[in-house]
């Protein structure tokens, strides 16, 4: 006879094949060690001699970059803890677009001391309000760091907007920010609405052309379609157009229908019949005084031969996100069948053309008269994972300009910032009494990671360079950031490199709300994951 033990205590009351961590040890040190295990790869990333990653997802893409926001969201993170930091990555690359690697980086560091000060003896709820003050009292000492007269901008002067991206876009692109900042710039500038508030960044198109090289690099005004027309007229100026999502053919029949041909005569008016009414359609097209068709689906031949004979240009866009922005670039409205269009529903455009841009031909829509909807940039270079890695500088450049028409107030850059937060910071918790001090001396000391990980990534003597540092700022220089070319202290006044106070300002906050989260757990309960077979997740999604 079996005596079974009756199960007590959580495993009574949770089904069988669950999981229960909880303490210190099991649960707020391995949660800890999972963020720094995250950080730890996106840190070596971080700023202008960042390296890159090769990521290669569940589908086999390959991805050489160093972007964290693209490292962390196709590295498929499963530890719920480090999930946090994701998460906190994916909120910054939102609201900002740029700033993600500052984001999971400092609050891998925050965690990392937090583990310190648990191994000396100190309660996470100590921590976590030590961790609290000294957020709120970085957000006090960022506004005073402000640079004066920085506020008032003028968003549409190349200048000032070049001044404030130069940052964004060399941390992607270190060297190529001269050329890279000019051309953002003036796609931003061109496509800037009355209401800069207002600013929409998926006017802001790339179009990434193989060969050639940066310096082959340009603006369009307008949009520029990846194919050629599908008929023989390649250029037209001053058209109207009519855009019809549903196709350019002869639609069969809502219903199902037999016709009986009982002669030869019979099946001959019957496929006139039929031409006379694509001729018909076209013809109605004509009439309304557009010049160019543009289908979102398959474009029929009889159709095509009455568009050549009334000389009407076919366009054929299959995307329909593609579709959509033709339609705002031009203003015309997206018709279901190809009948008659209104006055009103008609586009307008100055000019489209097939151009041959390196070996490949593109359709150039071009809006020059009056405002202007939509500009692209037109990319070049020798490979995909380079022009992916462009495109995605100047989508962090778009992001910023963006950024900047809500609040266009900028701080030192080049961890002349982060230095003297560190230094007031450390003054700061010397005021504080009780335990929380030694929270905020090491939230001050979190700080360091920044200049010391810049440092290290341009193969500088980190220790030399934070001492050094650290000396200028206590002398008052409070400008006195890292030239990562030379290797030296200097003013950034002279380097002209600048953050954005909103970067900084959601950066810090984002990383110091998900480590306090983070240090908030003390037990993990993970129950049995549900049965069958495991299947694979779906495959990627289109970005658009």
């Amino acid at each position: 006879m079996v005596f079974q033990m009756q199960p007590y205590g959580i495993q009574s009351m949770l089904k069988e094949g669950h999981r229960h961590l909880s303490g210190l040890d099991e649960a707020v040190l391995k949660n800890i060690d999972a963020c720094k295990q995250l950080s730890v790869i996106t840190r070596t990333s971080l700023g202008p001699n960042g390296m890159n990653k090769m990521v290669i997802n569940h589908l086999d893409k390959l991805f050489i970059t160093n972007d964290a926001a693209t490292i962390v969201n196709e590295l498929e993170v499963q530890h719920p803890a480090a999930k946090i930091l994701v998460l906190a990555g994916k909120a910054q690359q939102e609201e900002i677009g740029d700033g993600a690697n500052l984001t999971i980086s400092f609050a891998g560091e925050l965690l990392e001391n937090a583990e310190e000060l648990i191994r000396m003896g100190l309660h996470p709820s100590e921590i976590i309000s030590g961790y609290t003050k000294g957020i709120d009292k970085t957000v006090e000492i960022l506004n005073e760091l402000v640079e004066s007269g920085s506020e008032n901008m003028d968003v549409r002067n190349k200048d000032e907007v070049i001044l404030r991206m130069r940052a964004a876009v060399a941390s992607k692109q270190f060297g190529l920010e001269d050329i890279l900042c000019p051309l953002i710039a003036e796609a931003c500038i061109q496509v800037c609405p009355k209401n800069p508030a207002n600013f929409n960044v998926d006017n802001v198109r790339v179009a990434k052309l193989l060969g050639g090289g940066l310096h082959n690099c340009s603006v369009l005004r307008g949009l520029v379609l990846k194919s050629d027309v599908v008929g023989s007229i390649k250029q037209i100026e001053k058209a109207k157009i009519a855009v019809f999502a549903g196709g350019v053919d002869t639609s069969a029949t809502e219903t199902k229908g037999t016709v009986l041909i009982q002669s030869a005569e019979q099946l001959e008016n019957y496929a006139k019949t039929e031409e006379a009414k694509v001729e018909e359609l076209i013809k109605a097209v004509a009439d309304s005084g557009a010049k160019v068709i543009v289908s979102g689906a398959a474009v029929g031949e009889m159709a095509l031969h009455f568009c050549e004979r009334y000389k009407i240009m076919v366009l054929k866009i299959s995307s329909k996100f593609e579709l959509r922005r033709f339609c705002r670039t031009t203003g015309a409205v997206a018709l279901l069948k190809l009948s008659q269009p209104n006055p009103d529903e008609l586009g307008y455009a100055y000019s489209i053309s097939v151009e041959e841009i390196g070996g490949v031909r593109v359709t150039i829509v071009k809006n020059e008269e009056g405002g202007n909807t939509v500009a692209t940039v037109v990319l070049r270079g020798s490979t995909d994972s380079i022009l992916d890695d462009l495109e995605r500088a100047v989508d962090d450049g778009v992001n910023t300009y963006k950024a900047m028409c809500r609040d266009s107030r900028i701080v030192p850059g080049a961890a002349a910032t982060e230095i003297e937060l560190a230094r007031k910071l450390k003054e700061f918790s010397f005021k504080e009494t009780g335990l929380d001090q030694y929270a905020i001396a090491k939230f001050a000391e979190s700080f360091e990671m920044v200049p010391k990980t810049l440092a290290e990534n341009a193969g500088l003597n980190a220790m030399e360079i934070i001492s050094s540092l650290y000396a200028e700022h206590a002398a008052g220089n409070t400008k006195v950031g890292i030239d990562l070319q030379e290797g030296v202290c200097k003013d950034v006044s002279t380097t002209n490199v600048w953050d954005l106070y909103v970067t900084k300002f959601f950066a810090l906050k984002y990383a110091a709300d998900a480590a306090c989260t983070v240090l908030r757990v003390d037990q993990i309960i993970m129950a049995k994951q549900a049965g069958g077979p495991k299947r694979d997740p779906a495959a990627g999604m289109d970005e658009d």
